[in-house]
């Protein structure tokens, strides 16, 4: 029995089973051209001194890395936190790491294409939610690898995406359907914001549909802000201030809806409001919202990946993704409730 205390190489493998360090790499590579006779001999061998392949030699050895790069703009929000842990379970299962890269601010983002990190050391990129400037892109590209984007169109690339749009769309429609005129929305556009595509497609669905309904556009009425809970308080108390403030409110994602739902029930004002995702919080908060299936789009858009990398011929794909309206307490007929004047 091998001691375990020292390292046991190729080598010793080799010396055991009478054959050469080539024959045990070809072996314990699984390569053709061994016996069968020679191939038990071989792993009789490793096998009774505990010899285990390093995994970094084995990859070097492939050409492959067996590790995805995984780019998203905001690791700690749940959407993206979804989609890496639904693509991570598909992965997981076919021996594949994730390296990921969170590219939160202009600095970070500068940094990664100046220095593009990922270079020789993925054999696939992940991007969520994110777009590129034709310089990025191209930086990408240089890459070599497949690259599969969720949650917006990357040139080039696989896709798994919902139309956010016509999905956002749908949740101004319900507001209007129940008869509310004066909407607003909270909203993460802002001038500096064109690297996040959703923010732009769903502001765009808000200011369409109430145009083809006939209702104007009111700057006032849109607040943007920061993500997240604070900011979806901070812009439901602001349009709460307004001399006509909305009867209801579509926020851009379930987050800021709760932060709005937060602002509401502090200030005992009534506002229908409706957001987007249906967060796993959103049923315990009774929020009517757009929902779409996030931890899925990471399963498939993993299975894009696979297929990306396993197939020679490989042409990048696109999955649109449908998504429902999921009705629940936080919306309602505009002449059954409005702001009180306090």
């Amino acid at each position: 029995m091998a001691d375990p205390s020292v390292p046991v190489s190729m080598e010793d493998v080799a010396r055991l089973a009478g054959v050469s360090t080539a024959t045990v790499s070809r072996t314990l590579r699984g390569l053709p051209n061994v016996s069968e006779e020679t191939r038990g001999r071989v792993l009789q061998a490793a096998e009774s001194l505990s010899y285990v392949v390093s995994p970094i030699a084995s990859r070097l050895a492939s050409g492959r890395t067996h590790t995805v790069g995984v780019i998203v703009p905001y690791a700690s929000r749940w959407f993206f936190g979804q989609i890496v842990a639904g693509a991570e379970s598909v992965l997981r299962e076919h021996s594949l790491d994730l390296l990921l890269y969170n590219l939160g601010d202009i600095p970070a983002r500068q940094r990664f294409f100046g220095q593009l990190p990922l270079r020789r050391r993925v054999d696939a990129v992940l991007t969520v939610a994110m777009q590129f400037a034709d310089a990025e892109l191209s930086a990408m590209r240089s890459l070599g690898v497949p690259i599969v984007a969720v949650g917006h169109h990357v040139p080039g690339a696989g896709c798994v995406r919902i139309d956010d749009v016509a999905a956002a769309s749908t949740a101004v429609q319900h507001l209007l359907g129940l008869g509310h005129r004066r909407i607003g929305m909270i909203s993460t556009y802002n001038d500096q914001s064109m690297f996040l595509p959703v923010a732009h497609a769903r502001r765009r669905a808000y200011v369409e549909t109430l145009a083809a309904a006939g209702i104007p556009f009111r700057d006032e009425l849109v607040m943007s802000v920061p993500h997240g809970l604070d900011g979806g308080e901070q812009a439901m108390r602001r349009l709460l201030t307004l001399a006509d403030p909305p009867t209801a409110v579509f926020a851009e994602s379930d987050e800021l809806a709760f932060g709005a739902l937060s602002a509401l029930r502090r200030t005992g004002r009534h506002v229908s409001v409706i957001g987007f995702d249906d967060h796993e919080l959103s049923a315990l908060l009774d929020l009517t919202t757009v929902r779409q299936r996030v931890f899925e789009q990471g399963v498939l858009a993993a299975g894009m990946l696979r297929r990306a990398t396993t197939t020679s011929d490989w042409a990048p794909e696109e999955l649109l993704m449908p998504t429902t309206l999921v009705l629940r307490a936080s919306t309602w007929p505009v002449a059954v409730r409005t702001p009180s004047a306090g």
